[in-house]
């Protein structure tokens, strides 16, 4: 593995505890950022590039979305994704190519499958995570105009993911429309399940250049990785 420094935002989740655990396990020394710092806040972003050094960003931190039809959200419920989990991939990137990152750098944004088909009991959730995998996008060309070396990655979980506090909730949701529990919702719709640790591991895979090179917005799901 080429990547000797990583950067986690996010540690404080499912999917960046089980990024920070997966990428030690490989060697990897490894900032952990979680609810300590704003990664809202450019200042900070920029402050924790510097501490990191890395080789390896990876952008797990979001807000939690609140699970309801559209017409029982608020404005600030709906659209709470875009000004956290828009703003925080933006932020990154943007930081990610002002440093700029290293050669040979990767920076994986964690979008989801909802950007991908929908997601119409999560209020904005799903529009926000299809704007992080435009967003992935549009930092790779710049970065490639710059001639940076850099890659930028929207990795979207395919499927709810088993033993997070969102997939749990979404489960739910969804199952109570067909009067099912989330455990049987899950077992119908995703018969091979995904948990954080699936997701970690194609992280590591990504950054190591195994899969996709060449690809921004690549889909994982319990049979592993694919490019969208």
């Amino acid at each position: 593995m080429n990547i000797h420094k990583a950067l986690v935002i996010g540690a404080a989740g499912s999917v960046g505890r089980a990024t920070v655990d997966a990428l030690t396990a490989a060697g990897v020394r490894v900032l952990a950022s979680g609810h300590e710092r704003d990664a809202t806040d450019p200042a900070q972003v920029t402050a924790l590039l510097g501490e990191a050094d890395p080789d390896l960003v990876v952008v797990a931190a979001g807000t939690r979305p609140r699970m309801a039809p559209v017409g029982e959200q608020s404005w600030e419920s709906f659209s709470a994704p875009w000004h956290v989990d828009v703003r925080i991939a933006f932020e990154v990137g943007r930081a990610a190519l002002a440093r700029p990152l290293r050669p040979g750098s990767t920076v994986v944004i964690l979008s989801s499958g909802a950007g991908l088909g929908g997601s119409p009991l999560s209020g904005g959730y799903a529009g926000a995570k299809r704007t992080q995998m435009f967003l992935a996008g549009y930092l790779q060309r710049e970065a490639d105009a710059r001639g940076l070396g850099v890659r930028f990655v929207a990795l979207a979980p395919g499927q709810l993911l088993t033993g997070t506090t969102i997939g749990e909730a979404a489960a739910a949701a969804y199952g109570a429309e067909t009067g099912q529990s989330a455990d049987a919702y899950l077992k119908e719709h995703f018969p091979v399940p995904l948990d954080a640790a699936g997701v970690a591991r194609a992280v590591v895979a990504i950054a190591s250049g195994e899969d996709h090179g060449g690809r921004t917005v690549l889909k994982v799901t319990g049979k592993g990785i694919e490019p969208v």
